[in-house]
């Protein structure tokens, strides 16, 4: 018996590092406690919180001003039906372009300067987009479009300096709370410029154009992009008053190994890690985001496409398509939102479940179907009913957005070794935002359906 237990115990010597269904261990059996040193603080909960809100608000912000947009390339036909795909693919290229060299410059990255970077640049981008509504009202389609996708370039930037620094900045404070309120944070920063979009327009005469489309004041697009200056405003205050809290700075000492840490300059002893070798620890989570955010970036196209099936000119004002755009976006981001939020819940958790993430991930293209019944232009629904779109089409939609992502944006750190945190959440942001570009580039084919 002695000699067939040594036998198993060479065996089991050799297999790979992989944690256990609901924990996981070191290879010489020790367990790894996630999370050891100081607990939990809801002062820092509520900073990460305000940086998930400022990560994406300028995005939803673009997705939920489609009216405006609509108003302001009204005259181009090309331009209008296309504006939507263009605005995503710009973004999440220029994204997943910055992304990929951020990620490659991890060795010496300083994360907190990332960050204050990402805001600083989202603040005057938001406060130049503010100001083209009042500047800037005369000029053709065509130039207000290279203006756009300039806008929409600069603020990609910031949202991958944003995305790359805190991801891989909250990964070393070893709480897994912390990363589930960045993730509520990007949720409420789609719900909330939704809500604003929707108050702006009702709180303004409709305007009638000679083709119907859907209006919007630019005195009412100028409080709504400037909400954007003052979020990130706000955003950069509080995560300076992160740095200066000296536990912050303990946390992140004591989730890492103390022959790495070096007090004086923390970043000169981080060391490279390989892309590949995060991509064998972390296949499945990273496929299962991958896939999720590709799928996800069907949605704004049919959004800002789909109307209400009640009659416009007897529609009550929420359901002309001024507001019922932003009303769709709305009932999406809630979905999203609530998704984000249940991983946080006990017994909604499924880190330790990556194989069934990337199941369910594919399994989210059925919803692209779903949105060919509804009235798609105007030209009617086969599935005559709001209830049936908003609900069980956008809400559910979003649900399973935001509980896909957030399951594997909290539950990477459990399949890496803790000096591998770092550079593992700069990874998955990585392919978070390469799902979000291919998805981008997919959406052309749904803008023509």
């Amino acid at each position: 018996m002695d000699r067939i237990r040594r036998v198993f115990e060479r065996e089991t010597s050799r297999a790979s590092y992989e944690p256990l269904e609901g924990g996981s261990e070191r290879p010489d059996g020790e367990r790894i406690e996630h999370g050891i040193g100081p607990g939990f603080s809801w002062i820092d909960y509520s900073v990460f919180l305000m940086l998930g809100v400022a990560m994406l608000w300028a995005w939803n912000m673009f997705l939920a001003a489609a009216p405006y947009f609509q108003k302001r390339f009204e005259s181009d036909e090309r331009l209008l039906r296309n504006f939507q795909s263009a605005e995503l693919s710009v973004s999440t290229v220029g994204n997943l372009g910055s992304m990929i060299i951020l990620t490659k410059l991890q060795a010496r990255a300083s994360y907190p300067k990332r960050i204050i970077a990402s805001l600083a640049l989202n603040i005057g981008v938001f406060t130049l987009l503010a100001m083209s509504t009042r500047l800037f009202l005369d000029v053709s389609a065509g130039l207000y479009f290279a203006f756009l996708m300039l806008v929409v370039f600069g603020a990609s930037l910031a949202t991958a300096l944003c995305q790359n620094g805190v991801f891989a900045y909250v990964s070393g404070f070893g709480q897994e709370e912390y990363t589930q309120g960045i993730m509520t944070g990007q949720g409420i920063a789609g719900v909330l410029p939704c809500v604003a979009q929707i108050i702006s327009v009702l709180s303004v005469p409709e305007k009638e154009t000679k083709k119907g489309a859907p209006q919007e004041s630019s005195t009412s697009a100028f409080a709504y992009f400037l909400t954007a200056t003052v979020i990130s405003t706000m955003a950069l205050v509080a995560f300076v008053y992160l740095l200066s809290r000296h536990s912050s700075r303990e946390r992140i000492k004591h989730t890492l190994d103390e022959d790495q840490v070096d007090t004086g300059c923390a970043s000169t002893g981080r060391k490279t890690v390989p892309l590949l070798r995060l991509l064998k620890k972390l296949f499945w989570m990273a496929g299962a985001v991958f896939l999720a955010f590709a799928v996800t970036m069907i949605f704004p196209v049919f959004t800002q496409r789909i109307l209400s099936v009640r009659e416009p000119a007897s529609a009550p004002r929420l359901f002309r398509p001024s507001s019922f755009i932003p009303l769709a976006f709305l009932f999406w981001n809630i979905g999203d939102l609530i998704g984000r939020v249940a991983p946080g819940l006990p017994g909604l958790s499924m880190t330790s479940h990556p194989r069934l993430l990337f199941i369910l991930a594919i399994c989210r293209v059925v919803f692209i179907p779903m949105y060919l019944l509804c009235n798609i232009g105007g030209k009617g629904a086969k599935i005559s009913s709001d209830a049936f779109y908003l609900i069980v089409v956008q809400l559910l939609f979003g649900v399973s957005n935001g509980y896909l992502g957030s399951n594997c944006m909290m539950g990477f750190v459990e399949w890496v070794d803790p000096d591998e945190r770092e550079a593992a959440g700069g990874f998955m942001s990585l392919c978070l935002v390469a799902g979000l570009t291919a998805g981008s580039f997919l959406s052309f084919f749904a803008a023509g359906a």
